[in-house]
């Protein structure tokens, strides 16, 4: 997601430059105007040396009082900034935290203009116990973060990932249909697969288990997220490292739910 316009202003350095020129050139128009009226009545030279000096001392103070706290607004902003990231993101695998994607999530299902559409993966790393078990939980960790660089490689702009605990992932598709959603999803299975994880000096292969709701006109996530995760379960089910997405309309309460 860009940042706002206010962010980018007062991290740029051009903002910085542009607050203490035109801060400081404000100071001296209004300081020139209040000596050229209040030393009218003193003759050419007075006048002349009291514009002077209202024109230097505004530049001598006004050029580092304005570059000093502009230099604070830039680092205070840069400071809420990091703090809201961290807020949002898993600190491990550096992709959104559970209630960060969820609400990333709910506020484009909450669209109605025109009515949102896309699909939703839920995505769960095959035999992780036994990697934690066999190799510690440090190796469990590398799996976590070689997985969620696997995700991201294969995503497209707008398309959200989120680690939803544990060694699950939720990954949103804004407006893919079910053959994109079994594109993207495959794409996704096969990039965990070719990832390199080696914990013990020997490359083991890591893969995942996908399950997917596609939906259109709308839908809310929880019923997104329980369909989507009861495919994740058939999938494991049926020997897992494979694919399986449903489409929404075949679980009618999704509509029940929309319309309560």
């Amino acid at each position: 997601m860009a940042p706002s316009r206010s962010r980018k202003g007062l991290h740029g350095w051009s903002s910085v430059a542009r607050w203490t020129l035109f801060g400081t050139l404000g100071c001296v128009l209004v300081s020139v105007a209040f000596n050229t009226v209040m030393f009218d009545d003193l003759g050419a030279r007075a006048q002349w040396r009291s514009i002077l000096s209202a024109t230097v001392l505004p530049v001598l103070l006004g050029v580092p009082l304005f570059f000093y706290m502009s230099m604070r607004l830039r680092v205070l902003a840069m400071s809420n900034l990091r703090l809201g990231l961290v807020a949002r993101t898993d600190s491990l695998t550096s992709c959104l935290n559970r209630g960060a994607f969820t609400a990333k999530v709910t506020t484009l299902l909450d669209r109605t203009d025109p009515p949102p559409s896309g699909t939703l993966l839920m995505i769960d790393a095959d035999n992780f116990k036994a990697i934690n078990d066999l190799f510690g939980h440090d190796a469990g960790d590398e799996a976590l973060t070689i997985i969620a660089r696997a995700i991201r490689s294969t995503l497209q702009a707008g398309e959200l990932v989120g680690r939803m605990g544990g060694e699950e992932f939720g990954v949103y598709l804004p407006g893919v249909d079910h053959h994109g959603a079994e594109i993207s999803a495959e794409r996704i299975r096969r990039s965990v697969n070719l990832a390199i994880f080696s914990p013990d000096g020997r490359a083991r292969q890591l893969s995942v288990s996908i399950g997917g709701a596609v939906f259109e006109g709308g839908a809310s996530f929880s019923d997104l997220f329980r369909i989507a995760d009861q495919r994740l379960y058939n999938a494991k089910e049926a020997g897992r490292n494979r694919v399986t997405i449903v489409h929404a309309t075949d679980y009618p309460d999704i509509a029940l739910s929309k319309a309560s």
